[in-house]
């Protein structure tokens, strides 16, 4: 009897011990100014926000970089560019699995911020131009862009998911709203740089001439704030502990899985899912998880759609995100309707570009992607600047270049040089004149745009870390920023490849994006919300019940030995 007495008190010992650190914890977590809102999200706010002026400062002046400084033609310029932004939207999946099996997120990112840093600095080395020859130049630059890929990608899902962590499991909204204050900060941080950084490059000179060297070593300088802001709050930060390789165990149990189902036999009985197959060897924790996130996964097949409408847009011309919190509704109904803005804002996007006057030529074009910008402020005058290197073409052909310019109105016009057969000749390509098309045609675009950002980006932030498992919620965000990557290749394959008008690419791109979304619609009606905060709190009941059922059986296996020693003890007495 007194071990019967015993041990369910030292449960209860333990479980209030567990209650009483929890109690504890909660205590420690500060609040800002007596909201719900934890103090430490403020530090990673400010570091989102510098990170992001970092990345989009020197993402600014890549092609124009490549171009001027580096001398490389526009294909190749075009080719690395690209292959740098997908890059950086490929490595979240490693720093991801860092996070969640290894490191845990708050290392990860201190680490790969390191990573980050080095890079910018290299990168700002490559670009001075005392620093050896061009090749050293061209290493430098490589190698820099390589580990700012590494470090921007491999915080990306981390950050995000470090913040949703702060927030205690009841305060629902406060975390849905600092996903919009956090998107924010990216667009701010995007928005500043790319004013700020063309500015540095182009008003200051140094070593007698643009001065990269200094636009570059902002963004780095940025990135080293990014990482002391973020390290000051390391006292207030909740972290959660990372649960051994996560990945290796979600990869196993599929394969598992498939091998029983592949294998099974005539009279074993049906599985209500193919992953049930696992529950020999693995927990249905982890299969209810892995089921959770397939689910999230399939759902994000349709969406890089999205970002290739949104990243082309971009590149035409720079869009602020206005960003507050997004209306009331199912995340996933709020992100259909996010796309369906995105493809109204093409459709304007379309009637503008027919109203666009564009002259051209064809031929073969001399020093591709070189070409001469003339202002024309009165008749038979030309001011005339130059990227081309050999200025000795440039002087032979001033006068044919001239002559372009005896017509008259304030406006700029591209001369393109351009070899067909033993001739050169230069073409104009005339701007379009301040009263062909008016800005406000441009409204439409920028309206439609910011609306279908805030809905589909904040929305899908959010709901990639509600929906994930404690464990995997940073592996998901790697997931849902992976579409980015995939809507860069789409753009490039489009492109490259279909070689349409730009308003026939418009209407292309539109016709694409409203048939995912009917796609998406369609997936989204038979998707099944899970909370899982809800989820892990129902295991660690079956596992507190587990426990007991141990524990009885502990005790009654006791009892039963008790009582057979002192019935064997009684025999031997009457003996």
């Amino acid at each position: 009897m007194p071990v019967a007495h015993v041990e369910p008190t030292q449960r209860v010992n333990k479980e209030g011990a567990g209650s009483h650190r929890n109690a504890k914890k909660s205590e420690k977590t500060v609040k800002l100014c007596g909201t719900n809102y934890p103090l430490s999200i403020c530090f990673i706010v400010v570091n989102e926000f510098c990170e992001r002026f970092s990345y989009y400062g020197m993402k600014a002046l890549l092609t124009l970089y490549f171009l001027t400084y580096l001398g490389w033609d526009p294909d190749l310029s075009t080719a690395i560019y690209h292959a740098f932004s997908s890059l950086c939207y490929f490595t979240p999946i490693l720093g991801a699995i860092i996070a969640d099996s290894w490191l845990g997120k708050f290392k990860t990112i201190i680490y790969l911020s390191v990573v980050y840093v080095i890079g910018h600095v290299v990168k700002s080395v490559g670009a001075i131009p005392t620093v050896g020859n061009k090749d050293v130049h061209i290493a430098l630059s490589m190698l820099g862009l390589i580990l700012i890929a590494l470090g921007t990608g491999g915080i990306k899902p981390c950050v995000a998911a470090f913040g949703g962590d702060q927030f205690e499991e009841e305060h629902v909204s406060e975390r849905q709203k600092f996903f919009s204050i956090f998107y924010m900060s990216i667009n701010a941080g995007s928005l500043l740089s790319t004013i700020i950084t063309p500015i540095l490059r182009s008003d200051v000179q140094c070593f007698g001439d643009d001065c990269y060297a200094l636009a570059f070593g902002v963004p780095a300088i940025l990135m080293i704030v990014a990482l002391v802001v973020f390290i000051a709050g390391s006292s207030l930060y909740k972290r959660n502990p990372p649960q051994g390789n996560i990945l290796l165990q979600v990869c196993n149990c599929i394969g598992f899985a498939i091998k029983n189902r592949v294998n099974r036999h005539k009279y074993d009985p049906p599985r209500k899912h193919w992953l049930d197959w696992a529950e020999d060897k693995y927990s249905k924790r982890l299969i209810q998880e892995i089921k959770m996130v397939l689910r999230v996964l399939l759902l994000y097949i349709p969406l890089p759609m999205f970002w290739a409408l949104f990243d082309q847009q971009v590149s035409r011309g720079h869009f602020l995100a206005f960003v507050g919190s997004t209306p009331r509704g199912l995340p996933l109904r709020k992100m259909a309707t996010g796309m369906i803005f995105a493809a109204l804002a093409f459709g304007a996007a379309t009637l503008v570009e027919i109203n666009v006057m564009v002259c051209g030529s064809s031929g073969r074009m001399l020093y591709a992607g070189a070409y001469l910008t003339f202002w024309e402020p009165k008749a038979n005058f030309c001011e005339a600047s130059t990227s081309l290197y050999d200025h000795e073409i440039f002087g032979i052909l001033e006068h044919l270049l001239c002559s372009f310019l005896s017509s008259s109105s304030n406006r700029s016009c591209d001369v393109f040089l351009f070899q067909e057969k033993d001739k050169i000749e230069a073409h104009k390509m005339i701007d379009v004149n301040a009263s062909d098309v008016h800005i406000t045609w441009q409204i439409p675009q920028y309206a439609l745009m910011t609306a279908g950002e805030v809905m589909f980006s904040i929305t899908g932030l959010e709901f990639s870390y509600s929906q994930a498992p404690a464990n995997m919620k940073s592996v998901l965000q790697a997931g849902w920023l992976l579409t980015v990557a995939f809507g860069n290749v789409i753009v490039l394959i489009v492109a490259e490849g279909a070689g349409l008008e730009q308003w026939k690419e418009f209407l292309l791109f539109m016709g694409l994006l409203l048939a995912v979304c009917i796609i998406f619609s369609v997936m989204a009606h038979f998707y099944t919300y899970v909370d899982p905060d809800q989820l892990q709190k129902m295991h660690r009941e079956d596992l507190y019940k587990e426990d007991d059922d141990e524990d009885d059986e502990k005790y009654d296996k006791k009892m039963k030995n008790n009582d057979i020693h002192l019935k064997k003890a009684e025999k031997t007495t009457k003996l």
